[in-house]
């Protein structure tokens, strides 16, 4: 396992977090929701083909086991809803033996990638880059050519724990694979409509290397990671989108820790008024992040902000943003008792 790293900056407040990158396309909203993402495609009877025989006793025997993989992986997915990870993980693991009996590629390859996020989102860091290695090899010598998406994304996962794992060469050089690739593949669209599914895949990709850049302290680079992925996002998605809004109030903080203030401030505004309108199921984010860029530029309703992102946190279950919270108030009232004395002190 590694620690997830984070932006050390001496004007970062305490209501500003760096969260690393989603395993998927989703906003980087708390790990267990990601997760259940995952499974939203429901599994149907037959969607792994196991038969190739003509022999009644094979195909009855490779139909059991074929049946008992799916409703392993169903329970898995119930598991994970239910937030009973451990248990997801043990179902999982007897699903991938059952695929690898009936020596059924795609069945390996989506249950490997199961067991790898959900690896991931439990912090087994080496697990999981183990087990997206081993989905890739499948993939790769099932015949899946090295640019397609699905290489990409896994290439960007495990670029992702490697920058978790603080080995930046392996990070870097995953992130360059993964934007190479693309920009290559977007290229060949150049005179037509580019694939929405790539465009989307670089825009994560940029959000994710981004992530890595401000946990490193190269704001700059970060932040215009940062902007390239916002203006892709709002292409494909909408301004009002959750990820186009988490990636308005991201830019807005690498703006603030780059002492652009003004620019951060107007940024994450424009971010939480859309948000209000969209009925953003992470607002208190976005209020949290705005509360410390308030502090920063000294103007009022820091603390008015900050309480409703409290609330609201709270009304969330969002334990980790509640703590995040309360240090950024506090910091409030310990720099307005500073102030004070200094006040009292300059008036004697």
């Amino acid at each position: 396992t590694g620690e997830r790293p984070e932006t050390a900056h001496q004007g970062r407040s305490h209501f500003t977090r760096f969260e690393p990158p989603a395993s998927s396309h989703q906003s980087p909203f708390k790990n267990l929701q990601l997760l259940q993402l995952l499974w939203s495609a429901s599994l149907k009877p037959g969607s792994f083909s196991l038969f190739g025989s003509s022999e009644e006793d094979k195909r009855d025997e490779a139909q059991r086991k074929e049946d008992e993989m799916i409703l392993l992986l169903k329970k898995a997915k119930l598991s994970v809803h239910r937030g009973q990870l451990q248990a997801a993980s043990g179902f999982l693991h007897q699903a991938v033996v059952l695929a690898h009996q009936t020596h059924n590629n795609q069945a390996i390859i989506y249950t490997y990638s199961l067991m790898a996020n959900l690896a991931y989102v439990q912090g087994q860091l080496d697990s999981a880059e183990k087990l997206f290695k081993a989905a890739m090899s499948f993939m790769l010598a099932g015949g899946t050519p090295q640019d397609d998406n699905a290489v990409i994304e896994m290439s960007l996962k495990l670029a992702t724990i490697y920058a978790e794992q603080n080995k930046a060469e392996l990070a870097e050089h995953g992130f360059r694979f993964c934007m190479e690739s693309l920009e290559v593949k977007l290229e060949k669209h150049k005179d037509g409509l580019p694939p929405k599914e790539t465009r989307l895949l670089l825009g994560l990709c940029l959000d994710s290397r981004a992530r890595y850049r401000a946990s490193t302290l190269h704001l700059k680079q970060a932040g215009q990671d940062y902007q390239d992925a916002l203006n892709i996002c709002c292409q494909e998605q909408g301004e009002t989108h959750p990820q186009t809004l988490v990636l308005m109030s991201d830019l807005a903080t690498i703006l603030d820790l780059q002492g652009h203030h003004d620019d951060a401030l107007a940024l994450v505004r424009r971010a939480v008024e859309l948000s209000r309108s969209a009925g953003h199921p992470d607002l208190h984010v976005l209020l949290g992040n705005m509360a410390g860029i308030l502090l920063h530029t000294g103007e009022q309703g820091t603390e008015i902000v900050g309480r409703e992102a409290l609330g609201l946190a709270r009304q969330a279950a969002d334990q980790e943003a509640v703590d995040r919270i309360q240090e950024g108030l506090k910091e409030v009232k310990e720099r307005r008792r500073q102030e004070e004395e200094e006040a009292a002190a300059t008036a004697q």
